[in-house]
């Protein structure tokens, strides 16, 4: 049985850069997008909001409709007990007995006037709800509109992308499984902690790219032999030699392209 390959360093390394120069390319890519996504959430979130505050409005409007209802049967009801007792009134044997049924008439007058003027308010009510309701439907209207174009934006950001950026996960994810369990985690913990999302750096003038500390040169040669990992002592990211560096972008410019 034949013994299985050894990956070397030097293939590590190229391996690694390969996969940071991928995965920076799918950044790219969503950062086209920027906040979009979430511009888009936050719109959908207020959307949302304004149709159940308008939904909360018309129940309140219906039951202050309800209530008008119920009042209007109290009056009735007032209107046809006074009748009664007016007619009563009429074959009433002593004075007691007509003050008696003047105080019931006095009480349903009043019991229509209170029912009156809470149908007023609730009136009152209803109408400064439907004139909410007619803001919050105007507002609702051009966040729809907003809305309609931010999605119209992203759809045709991501239809010019989206092929790629699948085909770049699909590579992303090949190159993952060439790197060891170790060091993929590592590349990964680097990636999620540094703002760029560089991981892998090659060395230029001197320095880790994008930093001002200085390599030493003996540090320099050791990173060139490709010979073992070696991490940046300031950002603790990967380095790779500009040489590596630039023979795997010339490669991977032909795949972009």
């Amino acid at each position: 049985m034949a013994k299985k390959k050894e990956v070397t360093v030097e293939e590590k390394l190229r391996a690694l850069y390969d996969l940071q120069l991928i995965d920076s390319r799918i950044d790219e890519i969503r950062n086209v997008r920027g906040e979009l996504p979430l511009e888009i959430e936050d719109l959908e979130d207020e959307i949302t909001g304004l149709s159940t505050r308008i939904s909360n409005f018309e129940e309140d409007i219906t039951n202050l409709e309800t209530d008008i209802s119920n009042k209007k049967i109290v009056i009735e009801e007032a209107n046809s007990l006074m009748k009664k007792y007016a007619e009563q009134q009429k074959n009433v044997r002593n004075n007691r007995e007509f003050d008696s049924l003047s105080k019931e008439v006095e009480y349903q007058g009043l019991e229509i006037e209170l029912a009156e003027k809470r149908i007023n308010e609730y009136r009152a009510k209803i109408e400064q709800k439907k004139e909410i309701i007619a803001t919050t439907k105007e507002r609702l209207a051009l966040k729809e509109e907003h809305l309609g174009h931010k999605k119209s934006e992203l759809d045709d950001i991501m239809k010019d992308t989206e092929k790629e950026e699948k085909l770049l996960q699909k590579k992303s994810s090949d190159f993952e499984k060439l790197i060891d369990e170790h060091l993929l985690t590592a590349y990964k913990r680097i990636r999620n902690k540094v703002k760029n999302g560089l991981a892998v750096v090659s060395i230029e003038r001197g320095a880790s790219s994008g930093s001002f500390f200085t390599i030493p040169p003996q540090r320099q040669v050791e990173i060139a032999s490709r010979k073992k990992v070696i991490t940046d002592e300031h950002s603790g990211r990967i380095l790779v030699d500009p040489v590596l560096a630039e023979e795997e972008m010339t490669k991977m410019q032909k795949f972009f392209s």
